[in-house]
């Protein structure tokens, strides 16, 4: 045992002490606050206040009624004119305004409006903040067609039928945000494996190219090298993953406090309040870690038994890990189906089976436990995972054991199973 630690202690401080390493930690963070402070930027700045003239040949777009509607919505600027309809379709860009529209005088009367054109030479990107204001002075004005009045009208206004999905097992959970979570978490497992499995292959292809291994292996048994490589690189993941994690909920505080005078970074904080306030954060973020390691020793002890097999040809181990890449990549694909419907037969079997699970339950959690994830498959799945991590640890030890100190041989994966079960 102690052997296996200090494998994984120099692992892990080779690793946290490079250059690339540090780098990759601050960027994350950095990015993540481009992201929030550049859609608070665009959400302020970036859309163009429009000005439409508006030529109403019906008598009932008052200036009272314009107003109105300008004050409610600041995104654009409806402005009466009194012109005829070819001098304001020629000169209206000259004269400031970025389109027309013109309401023909047989608008009103009828209980079913017209089709009414916002007329420029551009496509205008906030034109529903426009059509939105035309609806409202256009039904004020049926309001008072038909008898009535303001009060009645708000009643009218404020009624919706609002049409909501509701899981009663877990009456907290928000069906688009447990997708959008489920997709997140799910694929930064599916990133954890890919890089940092590849990672345990081209470090066990390294020590083994420079004769590192055959040093070790005269202190240490082959199978604890590679346990003690693979908890090692997973410490560091780990270790980054809990760094961006408190660089997020810090971001996310300091951006919580000043989001006061910036309407548009109000939205985005109120948005991030809306998610973590639907999860059940502490049950995610253990789900998460057990399943980014269980996931991670379990791909990790396949490709480190790879690297161990190869010699320094890169084609060579990427010839040979094509399945594991294939295998994950297809939990992917399942992933993308349990956002949908969590509960479907491929969800479900996808969430246990430990190839797909470490990606797939995690895309099924955020939806709710016990209410989308009974606990019978919660368990089996969890331990499922442990059991497969300790055969494959196995399996790929006895790989490990022989490929480590073989060279100049191409291995095929036939003989790599005549390695492991001889």
């Amino acid at each position: 045992m102690k052997k296996i630690l200090l494998i994984i202690q120099r692992e892990f401080l080779t690793r946290v002490r490079k250059r690339s390493f540090i780098i990759t930690t601050l960027l994350f963070p950095l990015l993540y606050l481009a992201l929030i402070f550049g859609t608070a930027f665009i959400g302020e700045k970036g859309q163009t206040k429009l000005k439409i003239a508006v030529l109403d040949s019906s008598g009932k777009f008052t200036k009272a009624r314009v107003d109105s509607a300008n004050a409610f919505d600041k995104a654009s600027t409806l402005v009466l004119v009194n012109e005829t309809p070819a001098s304001l379709e020629k000169d209206f860009e000259h004269k400031g305004y970025d389109g027309f529209v013109i309401i023909p005088a047989n608008t009103v009367g009828t209980m079913a409006p017209d089709k009414i054109e916002i007329k420029a030479n551009r496509t205008l990107g906030t034109a529903s903040s426009v059509q939105s204001k035309l609806n409202t002075i256009w039904n004020d004005i049926k309001y008072e067609e038909l008898g009535i009045d303001s009060q009645k009208q708000k009643q009218l206004n404020d009624s919706k039928l609002t049409v909501q999905v509701e899981n009663m097992q877990d009456k907290g959970s928000n069906a688009k945000i447990a997708s959008l979570t489920g997709y997140i978490t799910g694929f930064l497992i599916y990133f954890i494996l890919l890089i940092y499995g590849s990672q345990v292959m081209m470090g066990v292809m390294e020590e083994k190219t420079n004769r590192i291994a055959e040093i070790m292996v005269s202190s240490v048994k082959p199978f604890q090298l590679m346990v003690g490589k693979i908890i090692g690189i997973a410490a560091v993941a780990l270790t980054q993953f809990l760094l961006w994690i408190v660089f997020v909920f810090l971001i996310y505080n300091i951006t919580k406090s000043g989001s006061a005078g910036n309407s548009a970074m109000a939205v985005v904080v109120g948005q991030a309040q809306e998610v973590f306030s639907s999860l059940n954060i502490p049950q995610l973020l253990f789900l998460f870690a057990f399943y980014f390691l269980g996931g991670f020793f379990f791909y990790a002890s396949m490709y480190a038994a790879i690297g161990s097999a190869v010699n320094e040809d890169m084609r060579e181990a990427q010839s040979l890990s094509f399945p594991i890449t294939m295998i994950i990549i297809f939990a992917i694909f399942i992933l993308t189906i349990a956002m949908q419907d969590p509960t479907s037969p491929i969800a479900v079997w996808g969430s246990i089976i430990p190839f797909t699970s470490p990606i797939v339950m995690m895309a099924r959690v955020p939806y709710g436990i016990p209410g989308t994830v009974p606990y019978w498959q919660l368990f089996l799945s969890m331990g499922l995972l442990v059991g497969g991590f300790l055969f494959m640890a196995w399996f790929a030890g006895k790989i490990y054991r022989t490929g480590i100190l073989m060279y100049g041989k191409k291995p095929t994966w036939k003989e790599m199973l005549k390695w492991a079960f001889k």
